[in-house]
């Protein structure tokens, strides 16, 4: 199993970069996880829905066939810590590669929304785009530090 993060939005500055970077080299072998930028569309004169649909058919060309789709949204479910690594446990047992999609200044097509095996929410406060990826990142080392019992969270 992979963990896939795919963010829609421009080059982000190198602390990002870096900081995600951190993380994802730290995850173990058997749980490879990378993120990738997808080119959000021009703004132009199209409407929030064109502009949607076409980082839409972006996303769905760079992700596995048949991985498991996991939305970031203001609406989705409020994890804890230990929570989300209950969640990558049974994504774990589930075996499918997954799929973390952050959406660019517009969000994601309410396609993506209907359609996602699970909702995530990283906070109740709105991050900017470079911060969400690098927030994602650290939460899926740390819950997979809770999985293997390592001294990264220490709870309490």
């Amino acid at each position: 199993m992979k963990l896939a993060v795919f963010a829609v939005g421009h080059r982000q500055p190198s602390w990002v970069n870096d900081g995600c970077a951190e993380y994802l080299k730290r995850m173990p072998r058997e749980l490879p996880a990378s993120v990738t930028e997808i080119k959000p569309e021009p703004r132009g004169s199209k409407t929030r829905e064109q502009l949607l649909a076409a980082e839409k058919t972006r996303l769905r060309e760079a992700m596995a066939a048949g991985s498991r789709l996991v939305v970031l949204d203001e609406k989705g479910d409020d994890l804890t810590t230990l929570k989300l690594a209950k969640r990558l446990e049974v994504w774990m047992q589930d075996g499918r590669d997954v799929a973390l999609l952050i959406g660019g200044a517009d969000g994601l097509d309410e396609e993506f929304k209907q359609q996602a095996d699970d909702k995530l929410r990283l906070s109740s406060l709105t991050l900017p785009h470079g911060m969400a990826r690098m927030v994602l990142c650290e939460q899926l080392y740390r819950a997979v530090s809770v999985l293997k019992k390592h001294p990264y969270h220490r709870e309490g």
